[in-house]
């Protein structure tokens, strides 16, 4: 295999900022994921304040989707018009063969970028085994038009995305890396990643909305956040007011949305519960083992919390 001697010239596909969704995953009775409410959900969320979608993302369920599921979706949402410039999807496995397979086909499509988990199996992993990992992936895909996007989530991967790491990375294939999603929980571990490459090119985003106007301030890119499947206009207010006498309050409304929904047992299945009564469709409840819908009362708890808040879905 050739491999690359040095940063390849920025790529022509214009890169994500702003607010983009993990857009859950609907499935059908028998588990299938079901393209046509995935394709009306995300139309829905582009209609209301997105500004790109991160699809197969965690709170898409995509761990519990195989390689092949992710590409038929996408080749779906792309097939009925959703413009693979606003799409980021999720493309990391465990298997270095399947993390290529989904990041060649999205970028085939035009998407904008790639969101890719580290290889999450093994722990303890040195930055060297991760290095070699996207290493691998970006030699092997082999487009300059690849963005590609760290995913650092170890509360729950707990395989980490270190500074070191990304500095090498940046090294070596520039622009092809292109930012990172944040979702430490880390107000700090965010500002350093920004502070150390922002001047870079490297785009860093906040994985919650409530570090939202923390994150814009200090030079990052917005958010990727699993509030903007229900909330998008609310999480659209602060990125359009964070820098005016309006943006407090705005942060605030978002901030009271989040933690209704972060109060609940399982964010997932509190998406889906709200998801379907403000559209008044009960097949969005159903999520795929080994998760469990929201019971009947920790459903009608979360609604009433939000309505509480004066929230609405308006078009659902």
């Amino acid at each position: 295999m050739t491999r690359t001697t040095g940063p390849a010239p920025y790529p022509a596909t214009k890169r994500l900022t702003g607010l983009l969704s993990p857009v859950v995953t609907p499935f059908t009775a028998d588990l299938a994921p079901d393209a046509a409410r995935f394709v009306d959900h995300c139309r829905w969320l582009l209609d209301h304040g997105c500004d790109g979608l991160a699809v197969f993302g965690t709170n898409s369920e995509a761990n519990s989707l195989s390689g092949r599921e992710r590409m038929e979706l996408l080749e779906a949402l792309v097939g009925a018009g959703i413009p693979a410039a606003r799409l980021m999807p999720g493309t990391g496995f465990c298997s270095l063969p399947e993390t290529v397979e989904v990041t060649r086909h999205a970028v085939r499509l035009g998407c904008a970028g790639v969101l890719t988990l580290p290889p999450f199996f093994y722990k303890g992993v040195p930055d060297e085994g991760l290095y070699r990992h996207f290493s691998e992936v970006i030699e092997r895909v082999g487009d300059d038009r690849l963005h590609l996007y760290l995913y650092h989530i170890p509360p729950v991967a707990q395989v980490g995305i270190s500074t070191a790491l990304v500095r090498r990375l940046l090294d070596a294939y520039g622009p092809r890396v292109a930012g990172l999603k944040d979702s430490s929980g880390d107000w700090e571990n965010t500002r350093t990643m920004i502070e150390l490459y922002a001047a870079r090119g490297f785009d860093v985003f906040a994985a919650s909305e409530v570090f939202l106007t923390r994150t814009l301030q200090a030079g990052g890119k917005g958010c990727i956040t699993a509030g903007a499947n229900v909330n998008p206009h609310g999480i659209a207010e602060v990125l359009h007011h964070w820098q005016d006498a309006q943006g407090e309050g705005a942060q605030a409304r978002a901030d009271a949305v989040r933690k209704v929904l972060q109060s609940q047992p399982s964010m997932i299945p509190a998406l889906k519960a709200v998801i379907a009564h403000y559209a008044q469709d009960p097949a969005w409840n159903t999520v795929r083992p080994p998760l469990v819908e929201a019971d009947a009362a920790s459903a009608t708890a979360c609604v009433a919390a939000l309505k509480a808040l004066n929230f609405d879905m308006p078009g659902r």
